[in-house]
């Protein structure tokens, strides 16, 4: 697709020739997300060209994400408040141990690989715009456990990465005059640390965070759980929890409790913390249905929440951080990047910025077909590519309009095994990326037999 490679567009890599061959790369590991990268490169020449690229000095992930981060900037400027969204994800290389240099144990010795954490940014409504950054890191042999150390400084351990990535966020949100940046973790990024060193003054960004040490004290010495217990309930809410590994879909209805406290600083052994007030959030499953586990969410956040209304909102963008679960799932099992055969971390990290940003494109028309889905499709595909889609699914001459999004989304996904039946609600990724896939030789196809007809008359 064309607005894949456009998103290296304005790629510097020291060297127009290594510039051009990026973005032709992007292109064809788009086209066949899934295929090892000697398959989607379609012969010997580009494959060699591509592993060139790969160990070339000047081709690190921070230049290859860098143009992508740059229009994921430019196109959340449009919106009046967006989310971005860190999380940490494992990518197991245990079985390429001894051929591929320069990783290390995951949470266990005998489990080998690396770990990366990117930004995403979606909007309230759950439309990724693109990723900001990823941070990537290898754990030392026998360092597993050094985490939990009291003594050690937090600038040496791993979870420093949340306090960087929310400074990050922070710089960029200083920028927007029009947008607001709410910065949303899970239980890792529950950091004593980064709800001191993060002020949020007007124009910088707001911040959200699971809690998990829900036996924190106050600064009066009661116990934040005890103190939301016994508040009242706030608000309501009800939304569809998506199915998981071992676990179905099915409804929730949760009540919101919110209280505004002051959190008594840890102790630290390099320093003395100031104490911080909050607004902390309780999102219980009075009524969870039978065999099932309450749904419980605890969340701090700078924002206040005082009406049913805020409530609600402040907990929606909660939700919204599943997306990056989505994404998640999407670059390991659609790009299925724990796969690469790769000799190095050199070469194997400007490889996943590729992936990374495919990940996203798939993910990104996913979302944006339920957002948007009157839009035209023509303002995401190409002529050629719709054309070529709709003329093998309906089996009839292309109108002069192009089709909505919905429209051409849902038929791009039944080439991926979407039945598209009435009832059966909007498809899913998974169906997308595999339909997203054939596009390329239908086209190719479509071009050959125009150009057969051109030349027999």
């Amino acid at each position: 697709m064309s607005a894949l490679a456009d998103e290296l567009g304005a790629i510097d890599l020291g060297d127009r020739r290594l510039d051009r061959r990026a973005r032709r790369l992007l292109q064809k590991l788009g086209e066949k997300p899934t295929l090892s990268i000697p398959a989607a490169c379609g012969g010997w020449d580009e494959t060699r060209a591509a592993y060139r690229l790969f160990d070339h000095a000047e081709v690190t992930p921070e230049r290859v994400l860098a143009p992508h981060s740059a229009c994921t900037e430019e196109r959340l400027r449009a919106y009046r408040r967006v989310l971005c969204i860190q999380d940490t994800t494992e990518l197991d290389y245990t079985t390429k141990k001894a051929s591929m240099a320069g990783l290390g144990p995951l949470n266990y010795e005998t489990r080998w690989g690396m770990y990366l954490h990117p930004t995403l940014v979606v909007t309230p409504e759950r439309v990724p715009l693109g990723l900001l950054d990823a941070y990537t890191w290898v754990r030392e042999p026998g360092s597993i456990g050094q985490e939990k150390d009291r003594n050690r400084p937090l600038e040496e351990k791993e979870s420093v990465r949340w306090i960087d990535g929310f400074a990050r966020v922070n710089a960029l949100a200083e920028t927007l005059a029009d947008t607001r940046i709410t910065y949303i973790a899970d239980r890792e990024g529950d950091i004593y640390d980064l709800f001191v060193e993060a002020p949020c003054p007007e124009r910088s960004a707001d911040w959200l965070v699971r809690v998990q040490h829900t036996e924190r004290l106050l600064a009066d010495g009661r116990k934040l759980r005890a103190v939301l217990d016994a508040a009242p309930v706030l608000s309501e809410i009800s939304f569809e929890r998506p199915p998981a590994k071992g676990r179905r879909a099915r409804t929730v209805h949760q009540q919101i409790k919110a209280v505004r406290v002051t959190l008594k600083p840890p102790p630290r052994p390099d320093r003395t913390l100031a104490e911080v007030t909050v607004t902390a959030l309780l999102a219980t499953e009075p009524h969870p249905p039978a065999g099932e586990d309450p749904l419980e969410w605890l969340l701090l956040t700078n924002l206040p929440v005082e009406s049913a209304e805020q409530a609600a909102e402040t907990l929606s963008w909660y939700l919204c951080r599943w997306q990056i679960e989505l994404y998640f799932k999407v670059l390991k099992s659609g790009c299925r990047v724990e796969q690469l055969q790769l000799e190095t971390r050199e070469r194997l990290e400007p490889a996943l910025a590729f992936y990374m940003i495919i990940a996203w494109r798939v993910l990104y028309l996913t979302m944006l077909g339920r957002d948007c889905p009157e839009m035209p499709c023509d303002s995401v595909f190409a002529e050629e590519e719709w054309k070529a889609v709709y003329l093998v699914t309906q089996r009839k001459p292309p109108p002069a309009v192009p089709p909505s999004l919905d429209t051409m989304v849902r038929m791009v996904a039944t080439l991926g095994g979407f039945l598209n039946r009435k009832g059966d609600g909007f498809p899913g990724s998974k169906t997308l990326w595999i339909g997203l896939q054939r596009i390329p030789d239908f086209v190719l196809a479509l071009e050959a037999q125009r150009s057969i007809g051109e030349s027999y008359g």
